[in-house]
């Protein structure tokens, strides 16, 4: 038996999802690259002595878990839509006290310099891949 009229809601049910699913996959893309420059700025900009604390700084991904001791948070497993960046490690537990100094050491901040610097260009590149995919795959042809 043929099926009825639906008035076009398939189609336009159909392009939803495809607009959801385009968009949200644009977006994480954008935002990791996001996250990968700020951990790259944070590498430039980290004091150096022997490279312990800059080869500690690390990109976790969604669903992945942070290294043990990073700064901020220790173990934490990122969220669906969450990219973190994060210094230190289970050998590297100082990045804290370089960040901020202590009574002994002055502050060489690296870790939120680089995060403010870049904090804004990530979120607007990020919303903008977002638009750009929804809108493409909206009027794309099913």
């Amino acid at each position: 038996m043929p099926s009825r009229n639906d008035n076009g809601l398939a189609s336009t049910l159909a392009a939803m999802d495809r607009v959801k699913q385009t968009a949200k996959e644009a977006a994480m893309q954008r935002l990791i690259k996001g996250a990968e420059d700020t951990a790259d700025l944070q590498r430039q900009l980290v004091a150096v002595d022997d490279g312990d604390l800059r080869d500690s700084i690390a990109v976790t991904l969604p669903g992945q878990s942070t290294p043990a001791y990073s700064q901020p948070g220790g173990s934490t497993v990122a969220g669906e839509n969450q990219v973190l960046v994060t210094a230190g490690n289970s050998d590297v537990r100082y990045p804290h006290h370089v960040e901020h100094g202590t009574i002994k050491a002055q502050a060489k901040p690296f870790f939120f310099v680089a995060y403010r610097l870049l904090a804004d260009k990530t979120k607007r590149a990020t919303a903008s891949a977002f638009t750009r995919a929804a809108k493409k795959a909206w009027n794309q042809k099913s």
